[in-house]
């Protein structure tokens, strides 16, 4: 965003001054604490994402959230922060709309629509557009479709490291997809990345020291636990989607808290106790999975749910000083038994 040659390149792509072409933006991190306040963001559009699910201190961003004069989201399904909008665009799924995708391995490959979507449903390009229009810049958004945006992205790519220019639909189609950077139309396109050298002067790799830092929420002996989060087999992401299917839901109903034997000893807890992990931010309720496979100072809870049931409602929006990424992975945390009802 701050490479003047870059900003150039783009420029002349859209046919504007470079000028008027945003600099670098906060991290999602510092967006999200900037609404409501005073010049802050006051409207929001979530395209795709569900911020009060997949954010640390999901507490916070939701009194954020609240905080805008509108929040619009675009989605498929009434996610938790759908909920919250003041409009929602419904949107089409992955497999009601054409485009490409490019894997892990840089291969390039072509998706389809396989079904059309429900009536009154719009593909997010069609969104965009509209939105420009209504903003007096559908002149600077005429794209027909994915294939329009994509060729956007080959004039914009051209002579970058992910070079696009020598990538077309009917390439991708004939050769089972494409590996980036593919320059030309002659290319080959790059299977395997650096197989020569590295983009750098001489060719060769650059390593950098990089000096440990601690995490910013540490046990002690009010919060003594860490708590980690991660993923289980059947969800995905904040749960949007999985969370519909049943064969999924049922087979993980809810998210687990898991402590290895020794911890649940310690603490006098038995698999299946229900339990409250409290950090300096919040509580949450969860079913306690006793397992060995878990180291003893550690408790892990998985993300893909929400409402009362978010684990990161506990996490900690502490960010690397370098990335802007939050450290969600790692927080204080204590443990303790829910007191049965006696009359239950």
């Amino acid at each position: 965003m701050d490479d003047p040659i870059a900003r150039e390149q783009v420029a002349a792509i859209w046919r504007v001054d470079s000028s008027t072409i945003p600099g670098p933006g906060r991290p999602a991190v510092a967006l999200i604490d900037s609404i409501g306040t005073d010049g802050g963001v006051r409207a929001l559009l979530v395209v795709g994402s569900n911020i009060l699910v997949s954010a640390p201190n999901a507490v916070q961003v939701e009194k954020r959230l609240k905080a805008l004069d509108l929040l619009v989201v675009a989605d498929f399904f009434l996610s938790e922060t759908a909920k919250l909008a003041d409009v929602v665009l419904p949107s089409a799924q992955w497999a009601e709309e054409d485009g490409t995708m490019t894997n892990l391995e840089g291969r390039v490959i072509l998706r389809r629509r396989a079904v059309d979507p429900p009536e009154g449903v719009r593909t997010d390009i069609d969104i965009l557009c509209a939105l420009a229009a209504a903003l007096g810049k559908r002149q600077s958004f005429a794209f027909r479709g994915a294939r329009d945006v994509f060729d956007e992205l080959r004039q914009a790519t051209h002579g970058a490291p992910a070079d696009y220019a020598g990538i077309t639909y009917e390439r991708i189609e004939a050769e089972d997809g494409v590996f980036w950077p593919c320059p030309s139309a002659n290319h080959p396109g790059t299977p395997r990345l650096f197989a020569d050298g590295f983009p750098t002067p001489s060719g060769r790799a650059r390593f950098h020291g990089v000096p440990h830092q601690p995490p910013a929420d540490n046990p002690d002996a009010e919060f003594p636990l860490h708590l980690t989060t991660g993923r289980v087999l059947a969800h995905y992401q904040s749960g949007t989607q999985t969370r519909h299917v049943d064969e999924l839901r049922r087979a993980a109903p809810e998210p687990l808290a898991e402590m290895h034997p020794a911890t649940a000893k310690l603490h006098r807890l038995s698999n299946g106790a229900r339990v409250t992990l409290t950090t300096r931010r919040a509580d949450a309720t969860f079913t306690l999975k006793v397992t060995p496979a878990i180291r003893e100072d550690t408790v892990f809870v998985p993300f893909h749910w929400g409402d009362a049931q978010s684990v990161n409602r506990l996490t900690n929006a502490a960010v690397d000083r370098t990335s802007g990424m939050p450290e969600l992975k790692v927080c204080a945390v204590r443990v303790s038994a829910v007191a049965e009802d006696p009359g239950a």
